[in-house]
């Protein structure tokens, strides 16, 4: 798969007229926090998705770009920033865009650190002002997200025309699948606020599952466990455990009947062994926390169809993304949180009703 360039935000090659001042009529007012790493640590949750939602409509009102897909960008961009932190800086206090100082300022330009529109222009940069006060600051949120979406504005409304657009920036079809994905789960629910997760067994039933990160495999040769394995009764539900869209669906040796479910932090959730799929539920379709996809199965280590090889029991798995290739990491502490929260989410439900 061809490699992310450098730059993680799209480049600017047309200029676009800067984004109206901040006091303009048509343009509501937008309270930024300092632009500071630390910024976002400062606020509630509620008050980043309310300040970065004011911020994708602003430059969504001065450009016409649908507010889902500069959100989409933002995330992905962010989603990429915190598996690869070594190497790509916080820049804006809201969003999670990131560009060096030379893709910004231009490769040929003294001056890295320019923030003047027409020099940085001379000189090949991307950098564009958007909140119209005369500079093109890399560490601020508008003129980074309005310099992205410069680059969409070059192009249709479309759902191929963005996928092309994305395709001429990042040249990586994995960053544009992972983009139209986000971009796809932001439209439907009209919200930010799409991180809840719930267990993959519904609380109550008879199960068991301990850590069982990096052991050996019985099958299939020499490898190791990526998973944790949740021990069920043949038919038990498995839910999905987030907000996400399904990636994968079918049949592979090892897994079984199998599917992989990416959701909006750039994780794909990865299911195995079931015994069968939730009717109509196909690939490319939203799902939500706590939702139905299949049931707990033995299927797997065989042709598509082989079943019983082992005892009943949901395989979890998960693996994040990180621009290039994905990582799988130990799922185990993830699920410990999730049931427990989801304990406690009905404790207190059963106390109001109470």
């Amino acid at each position: 798969m061809t490699a992310v360039v450098a730059a993680a935000a799209p480049c600017v090659l047309a200029e676009a007229a800067p984004y109206p001042r901040a006091n303009a009529t048509q343009a509501p007012a937008l309270s930024l926090p300092a632009n500071t790493g630390s910024s976002e640590q400062k606020m509630s949750d509620a008050d980043i998705y309310k300040s970065r939602r004011e911020l994708y409509d602003r430059v969504s009102l001065g450009t016409n770009v649908p507010w889902y897909r500069l959100a989409a960008i933002d995330q992905y961009e962010r989603t990429i920033t915190k598996a690869r932190p070594k190497t790509r800086d916080q820049l804006g206090a809201l969003t999670g865009i990131f560009v060096s100082e030379e893709e910004w300022a231009g490769a040929l330009n003294p001056n890295q650190q320019d923030v003047t529109p027409a020099s940085i222009r001379w000189f090949g940069g991307i950098g564009k002002d958007g909140d119209g006060d005369g500079k093109a600051d890399r560490t601020n949120d508008v003129d980074l997200l309005f310099t992205s979406a410069s680059h969409l504005m070059k192009y249709g409304d479309a759902g191929d025309d963005f996928a092309i657009a994305l395709w001429d920036y990042y040249h990586s079809s994995r960053a544009v699948q992972r983009i139209v994905q986000f971009a796809s789960i932001y439209e439907k629910f009209g919200t930010l606020d799409l991180f809840q997760h719930t267990f993959p067994i519904p609380i109550g039933n008879n199960y068991s599952y301990r850590s069982t990160w990096g052991t050996g495999r019985s099958w299939g040769g020499r490898r190791v466990h990526e998973g944790t394995d949740i021990f069920a009764g043949h038919g038990v539900p498995a839910r999905s455990t987030c907000y996400g869209i399904v990636e994968v669906k079918g049949w592979n040796p090892y897994g079984g009947w199998r599917l992989g479910i990416r959701d909006l932090n750039n994780f794909y959730h990865y299911y195995a062994h079931l015994s069968g799929y939730t009717k109509n539920l196909n690939q490319g379709d939203i799902v939500t926390p706590g939702q139905v996809i299949g049931w707990v199965g033995s299927s797997g280590y065989g042709k598509p169809g082989t079943s019983g090889k082992f005892p009943p029991h949901l395989h979890y798995g998960v693996y994040r993304d990180r621009g290039l290739i994905e990582w799988a990491f130990d799922p185990y502490p993830l699920l410990r949180k999730w049931e427990n929260d989801e304990r406690n989410r009905m404790r207190s439900s059963g106390k109001k009703k109470g």
